[in-house]
C-alpha cells in the first residue's frame, strides 16, 4: 500500500529564531509579510534570466505576492519547481499568442449589473474582490485581478443584491473574484447573510484559494460562521500534491468538520502537474483531505500563459489514465472553458467503439471491449 504523506509548511527560510510560532501561524503575519519584489525573492531563490526579466515587469499585468507559507514551498534553484512555475513571473508572460484572449471566459460580457456575471439560466458567479491572497500567474482574471492593469473591477453589492432578488429563476451563487476568504469574518457574514435571506437563492458556493496559500486563515471562528449557512460550498483550487502540507490538511478538516462540502478545481499546467503521476497523488491526496476532486481545466486562453498551457490531448491522457486505476471519487471531470464565454465544455477519452440500432461496443480502461444490446420494447398490439 503506498502511503500518502503530509509535510508541514516549516518557517525554513524565515526559520523560527526570526518568526515565532504566533507570528507564523497568524493570518495577518502572513499577508502583511508577502514576498513581492524582486530583492524578496532572490534573497531566497536562485532566479533564471527569464524569472528575473519577469519580475521586473510585473506590475503591469498581473502583480507579485506570494504568502510565506507557499514560498516556503518553492525549490530554491530550480526554475521548473511545480510550485515555483505556478507564482514567480517569468518573460514569457509579455508574449501574447493570437489565439489568446483578455477575457476568455467571456464574462465581462455577461453582466447584468458590475461585478455579477449570469451566463447558466439558473446560476451567477458573484464577482466580489479583485485581491487574492497570492496571485497565479496563470489566474483567468488576470485583466482585474491584483489592482495593477489598466481594467478594474467594478462591484456593486446592493445594485448586484437587488438583481438577485428579482431573478427568481437564480438558485446558485458563486462568490468569487479574487478570493472572497480574504474578508473579515464579519464582512463575509454580512455578505452570506444577504444572500441566505432570499428564498429561492437554495445554495451558495465559495471559490477560494486560500486553504491553499494561507491555511492560517481558516481558523475555528472562521468554520463556526460558514456553519450558519447550510447548504454552503466549497471550491478550492490545488494544482500540486506538494501544496497540500499538514497546515492545509488541517484547516480543510476544520472546515470539513464543519459540514462544509468540498471540492477541487486544478487547472492542467505544463511542467507543474501534467502528468498521470502526478496528478493520481494530487487527487488521492485530496480525498484524505476529505475532498472530491471536481474539475481538472483546460487552460484557458489567457494572454501571455502559452508557456503554461498543454494541449487538450494531454488532459485525455491523464483521465484515461487515472480511470480504472484509482478510485472513481478521484477522478475529476476534465473540462474546457469555451473561448469567448460557451461555457464549460466536459471532454473525456472514447470509451464507445461502435454504436448503432441493435447495439454498443464499449471498451475499459484495459482496452477489453464489451457489447451492450440496444434496448428494445415490445410493440403494443392495436385492438
Amino acid at each position: 500500500m503506498n502511503e500518502i504523506t503530509f509535510s508541514p509548511s516549516a518557517p525554513g527560510y524565515w526559520g523560527p529564531a526570526k518568526v515565532s510560532p504566533s507570528d507564523w501561524n497568524s493570518a495577518k503575519w502572513q499577508l502583511k509579510n508577502r514576498v513581492s519584489t524582486l530583492a524578496e525573492i532572490e534573497k531566497h531563490l536562485t532566479l533564471c534570466d527569464e524569472e528575473r526579466a519577469g519580475i521586473l515587469l510585473t506590475g503591469t499585468k498581473l502583480a507579485t505576492a506570494i504568502t510565506p507559507h507557499y514560498f516556503n514551498l518553492i525549490h530554491p534553484t530550480d526554475p521548473d519547481c511545480p510550485i515555483r512555475r505556478q507564482v514567480i513571473p517569468r518573460i514569457e508572460e509579455t508574449h501574447t499568442d493570437p489565439s489568446e484572449m483578455a477575457d476568455p471566459c467571456g464574462e465581462d460580457s455577461h453582466m447584468p449589473v458590475p461585478g455579477l456575471v449570469h451566463r447558466y439560466p439558473d446560476r451567477v458567479l458573484f464577482l466580489v474582490t479583485d485581491r487574492c491572497a497570492a496571485y497565479c500567474r496563470y489566474c483567468t482574471r488576470s485583466r482585474v485581478v491584483s489592482g495593477v492593469s489598466d481594467q478594474k473591477l467594478e462591484t456593486q453589492w446592493d445594485k448586484a443584491i437587488d438583481y438577485l432578488k428579482n431573478t427568481p429563476q437564480v438558485r446558485d451563487v458563486l462568490l468569487s473574484g479574487g478570493d472572497p476568504l480574504l474578508f473579515s469574518d464579519s464582512k463575509l457574514e454580512r455578505l452570506l447573510s444577504k444572500l441566505h435571506a432570499i428564498p429561492h437563492i437554495q445554495f451558495i458556493r465559495i471559490g477560494s484559494r486560500i486553504p491553499i496559500f494561507l491555511p492560517q486563515r481558516i481558523t475555528p471562528e472562521l468554520c463556526a460562521m460558514l456553519k450558519k449557512f447550510h447548504p454552503l460550498f466549497l471550491s478550492i483550487h490545488s494544482n500540486h500534491p506538494d501544496e497540500l502540507t499538514t497546515e492545509v490538511r488541517d484547516g480543510l478538516g476544520r472546515l470539513a468538520d464543519a459540514g462544509i462540502v468540498m471540492g477541487n478545481q486544478s487547472v492542467l499546467l505544463e511542467r507543474v502537474n501534467d502528468s498521470v503521476e502526478v496528478q493520481k497523488k494530487l487527487v488521492q491526496k485530496l480525498l484524505m483531505c476529505r475532498v472530491r476532486p471536481y474539475y481538472l481545466y483546460q487552460g484557458d486562453l489567457i494572454q501571455g500563459t502559452a508557456h503554461l498551457r498543454t494541449d487538450i490531448a494531454k488532459g485525455i491522457e491523464i483521465i484515461e489514465g487515472l480511470r480504472g486505476h484509482t478510485s472513481g471519487y478521484a477522478i475529476p471531470q476534465y473540462v474546457v472553458d469555451a473561448p469567448g464565454g460557451g461555457g464549460k465544455i466536459p471532454v473525456n477519452p472514447q470509451y464507445i467503439v461502435e454504436s448503432n440500432d441493435q447495439q454498443t461496443i464499449l471498451r475499459n480502461y484495459e482496452g477489453k471491449q464489451f457489447t451492450y444490446p440496444t434496448t428494445q420494447l415490445p410493440k403494443k398490439s392495436v385492438l
